[in-house]
């Protein structure tokens, strides 16, 4: 896909939104290493209606000399070495998501793409630490502006955790398949879409209702 309808270059200030989900081995961005990575890209259909188009993901390989917490492994319920993870190395991981949320961030007419996340600075921390590890040198991602969906969710549902936010948009939750990245990325997204079409929809009644006071 070389180009869309309706690019996204104009709604979110030239920034196209990614939503990512790391999943890892401990709360220490430079010592514990990531195990999962998920992105999706969300981008407009025919009628400017924000949804899901791509979603990638990877099984990741601690690197070397990192810090396995077994806290965190036992919250997850990820075994790093079993070898039915089909891991790779994080550089490859990396390659892996950059590559498509290149093309998208191109053909959407944007500048960069924006991490979405939930509590997204433990994302990116994560994130840009394993970017500095492996010397890549063109993330497609802001180094530090994320989008929230634990604040949108307050804002729109009146909840902060996700599955509450996911209940209260109506959606199914799945605890087996929760705490996967691809799962909670894909999760994460449903709802950010959710919120950004529901707030297009009250932008065009206060458009349309002139008699409103200000």
């Amino acid at each position: 896909m070389e180009s869309v309808e309706h690019p996204l270059n104009e709604r979110f200030r030239g920034y196209l939104p990614v939503v990512v989900d790391i999943e890892t081995a401990g709360f220490d961005a430079k010592k514990n290493p990531l195990l999962e990575i998920a992105a999706v890209i969300v981008e407009y259909d025919e009628n400017e209606q924000l949804h899901i188009t791509e979603s990638y993901s990877a099984h990741i390989i601690p690197f070397e000399n990192s810090t396995l917490d077994p806290s965190a492994l036992k919250f997850t319920g990820i075994d790093p070495y079993h070898p039915f993870r089909m891991a790779v190395s994080e550089k490859d991981a990396l390659h892996k998501l950059f590559v498509p949320i290149k093309h998208a961030v191109k053909r959407n007419l944007c500048t960069r793409a924006i991490l979405v996340g939930h509590n997204p600075n433990f994302d990116i921390n994560f994130l840009n630490a394993a970017i500095n590890r492996t010397k890549i040198k063109r993330s497609p991602f802001h180094p530090f502006s994320t989008f929230d969906t634990a604040t949108l969710g307050g804002l729109m549902y009146k909840q902060t955790v996700l599955a509450k936010i996911g209940k209260e948009a109506g959606m199914e939750w799945d605890n087996v398949q929760a705490h996967s990245a691809l799962y909670d990325a894909r999760q994460t997204a449903e709802i950010f879409c959710k919120i950004v079409n529901r707030w297009k929809q009250l932008e065009t009644l206060d458009t349309g209702d002139k008699s409103a006071p200000c």
